[in-house]
């Protein structure tokens, strides 16, 4: 995931809302959202390292977890380092409180790439990073955004996110459609409101679409997560190859 968009307790009928965008090389196989047969988790799969991007559990209470990268100077193969992937398994497949996810991450920082970790479980959310400085806290009811930067940074496919999906579930009934349909956004954002992450300028700008469709590596799907006040909710995710939308699925509870 490069684009968290999130409500908490913000929407009259759901508990929890997001939309998000996973940017990933165009190469590395991946399998679209499915429950698992080998844990209690909905969500789609990288087949590289076995872990999720974002997922659901099927147990109860209904807990959710994604990551994103941190983008910190240009990407390095760090293969001393734990699959970012297994934090969100972790989470939906154990019993930790999001808070203790959340702590968790510091206290283990040294053992993943730059990563960002949002974890909830119908009763709190908590986001929690290692770069550049350890840090976690919980995430108060509102509207919120996470690229690779930190929870709410000023970056622009953030805050003028935030302020679409805000507009997007006012002004419609919000069904998953109209989410993607705001995902799909390919605009380049004005390269003086860009952040300085270390990497060239060039990259830094193709970067700042809210949906990233460049040569060898971008957006391979999209998600829109409804989690309903009665415990039902579902899963959408459009999934694309190089650009191009192929298949959308929906999973329900």
């Amino acid at each position: 995931m490069c684009l968290i968009l999130f409500a908490v307790d913000a929407v009259p009928k759901y508990e929890f809302l997001l939309a998000a965008n996973r940017d990933e090389i165009y190469s590395r196989p991946t399998e679209g959202i499915h429950r698992w047969g080998d844990a209690p988790i909905i969500g789609g799969r990288d087949l590289t390292a076995g872990g999720t991007w974002m997922g659901v559990s099927t147990t109860l209470p209904r807990r959710m977890a994604a990551v994103t990268n941190v983008r910190i100077g240009e990407p390095k193969v760090l293969p001393d380092k734990r699959s970012r992937g297994d934090l969100p398994v972790d989470f939906l497949n154990g019993e930790a409180t999001p808070r203790e996810a959340a702590k968790h991450l510091v206290q283990h920082a040294d053992e993943y790439a730059p990563v960002n970790l949002l974890v909830a479980d119908g009763v709190d959310v908590w986001w929690a990073t290692n770069a550049p400085v350890p840090d976690a806290r919980a995430v108060p009811p509102g509207w919120h955004g996470l690229s690779n930067g930190v929870l709410d940074s000023d970056w622009p496919k953030v805050t003028d996110g935030v302020r679409r999906f805000q507009q997007v579930a006012a002004d419609s009934d919000g069904l998953p459609e109209d989410y993607l349909a705001m995902l799909d956004d390919r605009s380049l954002a004005d390269p003086a409101r860009l952040p300085e992450t270390g990497i060239d300028p060039e990259r830094e700008h193709q970067l700042s679409a809210m949906f990233v469709d460049m040569d060898g590596y971008g957006t391979r799907a999209s998600s829109v997560l409804r989690m309903g006040r009665d415990g039902r909710g579902d899963l959408t995710e459009r999934r694309f190859r190089d650009g191009e939308p192929v298949e959308t699925s929906t999973l329900r509870w």
